[in-house]
C-alpha cells in the first residue's frame, strides 16, 4: 500500500482515479477546490462517496496556494503525486485565459515544487488531447505539438514541459498522460454528451457546433482511471496517449446512440463551428499498452448505456444542477 495525493480529486476523472486507487489498496490524499466552474454540488455527490472509505482523507485547499497543502506533507508519509487539478474546458479557455494559466501552470509548478521539496519523487500529470492541434491523425506521443489553438491546450502543454524539468533537474519518475475525451458516469455538465442527455430527457432541443461530423477518440473513464494508476509504477519519464483504441465516433453518431437509449426523439440545431474544436481526434496508444500493460476494454456502446443508465437514475438530482 502506498500513501497517494491526488490534486482534482473530486473531478470527474479524479473521482474515478481515487476509487481506483482506494480499490486497489492504496491510501489517497485528496486535494480539491471544489470551485465553481460547475456546479459544486456535483464534485460534493462524487466526494461523499469517496469518504465512505477509511482510506480517503478530503483537504479543501487550491493547488495555486501550496502552503495550505504544504503541512500534508508531514502528517502524511506521501509516496508518490498524481496531479489532475486543473481549469478544464476548451472553450471557456478562450474567455478566462488568466484562470487557466493560473491554475493549469502556476499550478502544476506549485505542486512539482512541493514534490521536489518533500523528496516524492513519482510524480503523475493529467495532459490532454488538445495539445495535439495542427499535428496529423493518428495522434502519437512524438508528434510536434508547438502550435496549440486553445489557451487550455498551451496551457496543458506548457505543464507537460515544466514536469520534464523537473524530470531532467531532479530524478523525478513522471509521466505525462494525454487524455482524449474522457465520458462515463458522473462526468462534467458542460462536457457535450452530458448536456446532450439532458436535453433529450428534458425534452430540449440539442445544439452542435458545425454539422456534427466531427469525430473523437472517447475514452471511458474508468479505463482512464485504470491507466492512471498503473503508471504509478514507471520508471523514468514518459508521454502516453490514454484512449479508447478503437474507431472514432462521430457527434452525429453519438446523439443517435444516446436518442436510442433515452427513447426520446432527438431536436438537433446546428450552429457554427468553433475555432478551438479539432476535427478529429484519433489516437495510437500502443506505448500505453507497451509500457502499462494496458488497454481499453470499454467499447463505446458499453460505455454510453452505461452513462445513460447513470443519468437516467440520478435524473432529479441532475436537473437540480445548474447547466
Amino acid at each position: 500500500m502506498k500513501t497517494i495525493l491526488l490534486t482534482g480529486c473530486a473531478g470527474f476523472i479524479g473521482s474515478h482515479v481515487a476509487g481506483g486507487l482506494l480499490a486497489s489498496g492504496h491510501r489517497v490524499v485528496g486535494i480539491d477546490n471544489l470551485n465553481e466552474y460547475y456546479d459544486s454540488r456535483l464534485k460534493s455527490y462524487r466526494l461523499k462517496e469517496l469518504q465512505e472509505h477509511s482510506s480517503f482523507r478530503f483537504v479543501k485547499d487550491d493547488v495555486q496556494h501550496p502552503d495550505g497543502i504544504d503541512p500534508v506533507f508531514r502528517e502524511e508519509p506521501i509516496e508518490a503525486i498524481i496531479h489532475l487539478a486543473a481549469m478544464a474546458g476548451i472553450r471557456y479557455s478562450q474567455e478566462r485565459p488568466e484562470e487557466y494559466v493560473a491554475t493549469n501552470v502556476a499550478g502544476t509548478l506549485a505542486v512539482l515544487r512541493l514534490a521536489q521539496r518533500h523528496r516524492v519523487n513519482r510524480f503523475v500529470f493529467a495532459s490532454s488531447s488538445s495539445v495535439y492541434s495542427g499535428t496529423p491523425v493518428p495522434f502519437r506521443e512524438d508528434s510536434i505539438t508547438d502550435t496549440p489553438i486553445s489557451v487550455y491546450g498551451a496551457t496543458k502543454r506548457s505543464g507537460e514541459l515544466m514536469v520534464y524539468t523537473y524530470h531532467a533537474t531532479h530524478g523525478m519518475h513522471a509521466s505525462v498522460l494525454r487524455y482524449f475525451t474522457v465520458y462515463g458516469p458522473k462526468g462534467r455538465p458542460d462536457m457535450s454528451y452530458f448536456k446532450f442527455i439532458r436535453s433529450l430527457d428534458e425534452g430540449k432541443p440539442i445544439l452542435v457546433h458545425g454539422d456534427g461530423n466531427q469525430t473523437r477518440d472517447l475514452t471511458f473513464v474508468g479505463d482512464v482511471a485504470r491507466a492512471t494508476v498503473s503508471a504509478l509504477d514507471l520508471d523514468g519519464f514518459h508521454i502516453l496517449n490514454i484512449a479508447g483504441g478503437r474507431e472514432p465516433v462521430s457527434i452525429n453518431a453519438m446523439i443517435a446512440a444516446l436518442s436510442d437509449l433515452t427513447g426520446k426523439k432527438a431536436n438537433v440545431q446546428y450552429g457554427d463551428p468553433l475555432n478551438v474544436d479539432l476535427p478529429e481526434t484519433r489516437a495510437d496508444i500502443s506505448i500505453a499498452k507497451k509500457l502499462l500493460h494496458w488497454s481499453p476494454r470499454v467499447d463505446f456502446p458499453e460505455g454510453i448505456r452505461s452513462t445513460v443508465d447513470w443519468h437516467l437514475r440520478q435524473r432529479e438530482f441532475i436537473r437540480k444542477l445548474r447547466p
